[in-house]
């Protein structure tokens, strides 16, 4: 299974890093990597996602948990479970503020072909993560 992972201290509250991370408009503000998102970040809602990485192409996604403010799970893939790709948000707090972790994990008959094409998504997740500490610390 190859999966991606970022791991970042976030001196701010849980409760304003979470506002962010559930704002479609604020994730799709330019400075995480994300250019554009279609649907309600909420449980059991569907999201269409495009990245700057994907250019047009859009990801469909659904967000199967929702545990305010400490954890999130997106999920998408192929039918079947042909392929899928789990992206979890979790918040830990800490010393003056959260610890954020993100990992997307591949799964799926289909994983091993098509995550051969997958570049190394290490820099846009550490975009992602810089970009969520600095929104959440807008206005501190």
């Amino acid at each position: 299974m190859k999966s991606f992972h970022v791991s970042k201290h976030i001196p701010a509250p849980p409760e304003r890093v979470w506002a962010v991370l559930t704002n479609a408009s604020k994730l799709a503000s330019g400075s995480l990597g994300i250019t554009k998102i279609e649907g309600d970040i909420s449980l059991g809602r569907s999201l269409k996602l495009w990245t700057e990485a994907t250019g047009t192409r859009a990801f469909g996604l659904k967000v199967t948990t929702m545990d305010a403010p400490m954890k999130m799970v997106w999920e998408g893939g192929m039918p079947l479970g042909l392929f899928r790709g789990v992206r979890t948000f979790t918040l830990a707090p800490k010393e003056g503020g959260v610890q954020f972790e993100m990992t997307e994990a591949f799964s799926g008959l289909m994983a091993g072909l098509i995550t051969k094409s997958i570049p190394d998504l290490t820099p846009s997740f550490e975009r992602f993560a810089n970009g969520l500490s600095a929104l959440a610390q807008e206005g501190k």
